[in-house]
């Protein structure tokens, strides 16, 4: 059987990331980042397109599997006749290079444990060379170079175009294997001590998440979302990718299978706020230069994703070679929604900058010319009709939560010159501008047969989005046509008790054929409005119910299918964690709403 998504758990450098499955074996990891090409690609193949399991000689899955508390260093134990043995798991902070540390440990009997190494460089397409060198074993193709070593040494052959190596261990008996990548034109790095490693990552780790300001129900839930968005921050530039993935589906066998390891825009809003409230201002600073550094320059050229350095060109191309997770093709790299018109990432920036300067976060310069650019912008733009939160691919429309977020941008630069008496700008035509955005969204977006909001001006359609319209003021809670709105979307958007984004059988909406799961953020985002609305008991019943659906340690992707019980989309997803975070926020941060 195909590994669920929910099998995995995550490990991470901060540059980087692998999954670990139940059974013990890595089945994804790029080097030397997030967006590179993958040397494990099981994921989305098979075992021919690389990966690497250490488990006890003819053993399935683990028979339990946790992190240590407040880390991203993962324990997998087997329970076999022979004996207890666990492997623990790990990507330490990289000095230099990525390494992979996985320790292998008796606990009690005599095990026989197995590592099978298949190193496919290119996304699974590239068998490298393999030769010996001082206790090593290095594998080359082009400019990617693995070395392999354990300590103290085991026996270790080649076979089947795979390394292998098979010992035994007993009660209190450690065996380590490191694997660093480097570039193969240069030297080998600096060999890492990978007991002192495992210490220090430990403990590092616990340092961090024993910072979070969060003490309320579930913390465990927060940290642990909190470190997830750690470990899929790219530390160099402070970037935070959507996924450590791509191409995981929407649906199991569908085409719905895109790349997210890139770094959106409308993330910065719920990620400064979810860093900000916990006390992670140091994280917060870096994800804002890095939205400040990638924005930066003429803001027609706004894009709504960028990479990891702020990179613009993310081509989108196929790799017909990988059969796909479950079967689910095509396999894609890249991204084309980055040429997509999205108006709402405007309002997304804006926030987001306002957040942080009422944060206390410190002033960077030009920060405020360029807010004030971007109000240009859009006071000259914002009618027109765009793809849209979702990214749809049928074409453009008037959708209503890109025209709200219009008015939050301006609604931002407003509330700026108010507050901020030493900012300059033209403040009666920003006020001018937001209350012609709220006018026509009132007139062309709202239902008054029906009491709702709809997905875009004219349509019947509704749009979990609309569930964000108090969250950000263009309403408030108690308005009947917020209320009435939540009301529709919980009664035509239902699919077994959670959200879907939008309806499924409207494919001239998004252009794209087959279905897909509930989006778990929209979820989320309904417990946030039932609370504001005064529903506070419901929606603390609806965020009980979305904790149930992390897998085993913690972790969430992109979508759920309520029907076959199983995870769905990228993973984990960025989305959904900060979703978690700012929920948990808003039912238990001390404000009452019913």
């Amino acid at each position: 059987m195909h590994p669920r998504i929910e099998d995995y758990a995550l490990i991470g450098d901060e540059q980087t990331a692998a999954l670990v499955g139940l059974d013990g074996s890595v089945d994804w990891l790029c080097l030397p980042r997030f967006d590179s090409a993958a040397c494990f690609a099981r994921l989305l193949g098979d075992e021919e397109n690389g990966h690497w399991r250490i488990a006890p000689k003819g053993a399935d899955r683990c028979t339990r599997r946790a992190y240590r508390p407040g880390t991203l260093v993962l324990d997998t134990e087997w329970e076999t006749d022979e004996g207890t043995v666990r492997v623990t798991d790990l990507m330490p902070q990289r000095h230099r290079s990525p390494d992979v540390v996985r320790i292998v440990e008796g606990l009690g009997g005599r095990v026989t444990v197995r590592s099978t190494l298949r190193l496919r460089f290119d996304y699974g397409s590239i068998v490298p060379w393999v030769r010996r060198s001082g206790g090593h074993r290095v594998a080359v193709a082009g400019p990617d170079s693995t070395w392999l070593r354990s300590e103290p040494p085991v026996r270790t052959w080649g076979e089947h175009f795979g390394t292998h190596s098979e010992f035994t261990v007993e009660k209190g008996e450690k065996v380590a294997f490191v694997l660093t990548w480097h570039p193969s034109h240069e030297r080998r790095p600096p060999l890492i001590d990978p007991y002192e490693t495992l210490e220090s990552s430990v403990a590092d780790w616990q340092a961090w998440a024993a910072r979070c300001r969060y003490d309320g129900p579930h913390r465990d839930a927060v940290v642990r979302s909190l470190i997830t968005l750690k470990a899929l921050t790219y530390r160099p530039t402070g970037g935070i990718v959507a996924a450590a993935t791509t191409s995981l589906p929407e649906e199991l066998g569908g085409v719905r299978n895109w790349d997210y390891r890139y770094c959106w825009l409308r993330d910065s809003t719920l990620t400064l706020g979810a860093l900000v409230s916990c006390g992670y201002l140091e994280e917060a600073e870096a994800w804002r230069n890095w939205l400040l550094r990638a924005v930066a320059g003429d803001p027609a050229d706004l894009q709504i994703m960028y990479g990891l350095a702020g990179e613009r060109r993310l081509p989108e191309y196929e790799l017909p070679w990988l059969s796909g997770f479950c079967g689910s093709k095509p396999v894609r790299i890249g991204n084309e929604a980055v040429k997509q018109l999205q108006l709402d990432v405007y309002g997304e920036v804006m926030d987001s900058l306002s957040l942080a300067r009422r944060a206390g976060l410190p002033a960077k310069p030009h920060m405020w010319s360029l807010q004030s650019v971007l109000l240009k912008f859009l006071r000259s733009s914002w009618r027109q009709p765009d793809e849209g939160l979702w990214e749809v691919r049928g074409g453009r429309r008037d959708f209503v939560h890109s025209k709200v977020m219009v008015w939050v941008a301006a609604d931002r630069a407003v509330r700026a010159l108010e507050n901020y008496p030493d900012l300059s700008g033209d403040v009666d035509g920003w006020r001018a501008l937001r209350d012609e955005v709220h006018g026509e969204v009132c007139a062309k977006g709202y239902d008054p047969g029906r009491n709702t909001f709809t997905q875009y001006y004219g349509s019947r359609e509704l749009d979990a989005s609309l569930l964000l319209i108090p969250r950000v003021g263009f309403l408030p809670p108690d308005d009947p046509r917020v209320v009435g709105t939540i009301d529709a979307i919980r009664a035509e958007l239902d699919h077994g008790g959670l959200v879907r984004r939008y309806s499924a059988e409207e494919t001239a909406v998004d252009g794209l054929p087959g279905g897909e799961g509930t989006f778990l953020v929209c979820s989320f985002w309904l417990a946030d409005a039932l609370h504001m609305t005064g529903r506070t008991k419901e929606a603390r019943e609806l965020f009980e119910r979305l904790l149930g659906l992390a897998n085993d340690v913690g972790l969430l992707s992109e979508e759920y299918d309520p029907v076959a019980a199983v995870q769905l989309g990228n993973f984990p997803q960025a989305f959904s964690h900060i979703g978690l975070v700012n929920t948990a926020l808003t039912l238990f941060g001390g404000e009452e709403a019913g």
